[in-house]
């Protein structure tokens, strides 16, 4: 048997498989990304294994994390976004009113996603805020505001 060292796995291995659900793995990832100039950063991979090569292993990993998510039927992203908001210490409520109002999941989609798929998240997340609205009792954003 051989032990996979590669920057990916070992993501994955002490860090990825920690994170209960692909949500939350998705927004972990997302927020590695450095938004003025689109690469990750993790210092302790960097050090590692380079800044290169962990750029192109939370990259991929992204990647593959949101194509994971895509191939759940909208029953299953509910069950893991549900158990994403369980874990957070925030209320719910405030939680689902600013997702509604300010679409943050938008900014979690991988640089290198365009077309269908980044559609089919969106439209797929804009049901989910709607049915978790009508759960929460949140109410309509203002169209004005």
């Amino acid at each position: 048997m051989t032990f996979d060292r590669s920057a990916a796995s070992d993501l994955w291995r002490n860090t990825l498989s920690q994170i209960p659900t692909t949500f939350g793995r998705l927004v972990y990832l997302a927020s590695l990304r450095n938004p003025n100039n689109g690469n990750y950063e993790h210092h302790g991979l960097s050090l590692v294994f380079g800044e290169d090569e962990a750029n192109r292993a939370l990259k991929h990993s992204h990647s593959t994390v949101f194509a994971e998510w895509l191939t759940f039927n909208l029953e299953q992203q509910k069950a893991d976004l549900d158990l994403y908001l369980a874990g957070l210490f925030e209320d719910k409520r405030t939680v689902i009113q600013t997702w509604v109002r300010l679409a943050p999941y938008q900014n979690l989609i991988p640089v290198s996603i365009r077309g269908v798929e980044r559609r089919l998240y969106i439209n797929d997340l804009a049901a989910l805020m709607e049915l978790f609205r009508n759960v929460y009792a949140v109410a309509a954003p203002d169209p004005d505001a």
